[in-house]
């Protein structure tokens, strides 16, 4: 680790050090606050410090989250419309509220430790030789020159990196959600997820079935029935037996017609020649209005490709169907992790984020864990963010 990065870790560890200050106000008055309900006035005080201490911690996992490269998150324990007692017995019972507490004892005192060690080390010989000079204290300056200062940076350069990472482990054990409340919760949705794609997937081919019955299989078995009347035609009436094969050979190239069209709605030739960029600059020639492409991304996965190409095509629909708008915008980008794609319009705005198109939208792409985001404030304009978690092949 270079000296640089070191010197970045003493930095952040001053920081936090120096959040030991509101972290021990908010603990201490917290634990005062706490005998106080019983005369009343701590509920009051509890109804200002819980919170407080929420943002506090709630800035640390973002600085932690930050650091670790992996979320450090928690579900507090929900108390919408509740009252004042009835909100403190919901704390009372979070254990999330707790963590939070136990967060300000830890950042109070060993986290503090933890933290004010590099910083003491790498300053403390400067100090000794600032004072020794100002004293006058020759003979303590040459000894901090020869055996202080030495002694502490070699002590600073190797304890830096582990102190920092011993008070990020132990700050992320305290904060981030208890791991089995987040695997029973990442179960429920993945069996959400499952029975959305399941449902999907059987929609999908009960439209394959309908399409086929309505449209190529209805069209095949005209062609064969007036081929056969044709056949029976052919010796007494030819010219009725040969407008009749013309119609066969209308009728077929109708059915194959919708065969191509079917096989484009499950998955269009273009989607696979020329990857989820290509097919949508394709699908927006077919738009009657201008759209802007902008999709800078590998090959992705075709089942990735697929949904997010369907999902593309029915937001874009649904700006023709119902935004009002003069323009559309398709915008996206893979980071190497995760495949972002936005589809905004000028129109009205007011789009329903739970309304049945964009919840269609959001079990498609939901069976890859993916999210959908809508801001479409009143009056526009509207903009739908797609985030689907695709590692790059």
């Amino acid at each position: 680790m270079p000296v640089t990065e070191r010197l970045r870790l003493t930095a952040l560890a001053g920081g936090f050090a120096l959040a030991m200050v509101p972290a021990l106000a908010l603990a201490v008055l917290t634990a005062v606050a706490v005998p106080l309900v019983l005369v009343a006035v701590g509920v009051p005080l509890l109804a200002v410090l819980v919170p407080a201490t929420a943002r506090l911690t709630a800035a640390h996992r973002r600085v932690d989250t930050a650091l670790l490269g992996e979320p450090v998150t928690t579900d507090y324990a929900d108390t919408t419309g509740a009252g004042p007692l009835t909100r403190l017995a919901v704390w009372a019972r979070d254990g999330a509220r707790w963590r939070d507490q136990a967060f300000c004892w830890f950042a109070a005192t060993g986290g503090f430790v933890l933290s004010i060690l590099p910083v003491a080390l790498l300053t403390a010989p400067v100090v000794h030789v600032a004072v020794s000079l100002a004293l006058g204290e020759r003979v303590w300056l040459w000894l901090a020159l020869a055996l202080g200062l030495p002694v502490a940076l070699v002590a600073w350069w190797f304890a830096t990196p582990a102190l920092f990472r011993a008070r990020l482990a132990v700050e992320r054990g305290i904060l981030d959600q208890d791991r089995v409340p987040r695997l029973e919760r990442r179960v429920e949705e993945v069996t959400v997820s499952r029975a959305d794609s399941l449902d999907l997937n059987a929609a999908e081919i009960r439209r394959i079935e309908r399409d086929l019955h309505d449209g190529a299989q209805a069209r095949i078995a005209a062609a064969g029935m007036s081929a056969g009347l044709a056949e029976k035609l052919l010796r007494t009436d030819p010219d009725a037996a040969a407008e009749l094969l013309r119609e066969v050979q209308t009728t077929t190239v109708d059915a194959l017609e919708d065969l191509r069209s079917l096989v484009r709605s499950i998955h269009p030739p273009v989607l696979a020649d020329r990857g989820l960029a290509g097919a949508v600059e394709t699908l927006a020639l077919s738009v009657p209005l201008p759209v802007t492409v902008e999709l800078d991304v590998p090959r992705l996965p075709a089942p990735v490709e697929s949904a997010t190409y369907f999902a593309v095509a029915e937001l874009l629909a649904n700006v023709v169907k119902h935004a009002h708008a003069t323009r559309a915008r398709v915008t996206g980008s893979h980071d190497g992790a995760r495949l972002v794609v936005r589809v905004s319009d000028d129109g009205q705005g007011g789009a329903d984020a739970d309304g049945s198109g964009l919840t269609g939208i959001r079990r498609r792409i939901g069976a890859f864990d993916g999210t959908l985001r809508v801001d479409s404030p009143l009056g526009g304009p509207t903009e739908v963010t797609l985030e689907v978690p695709c590692p790059t092949p």
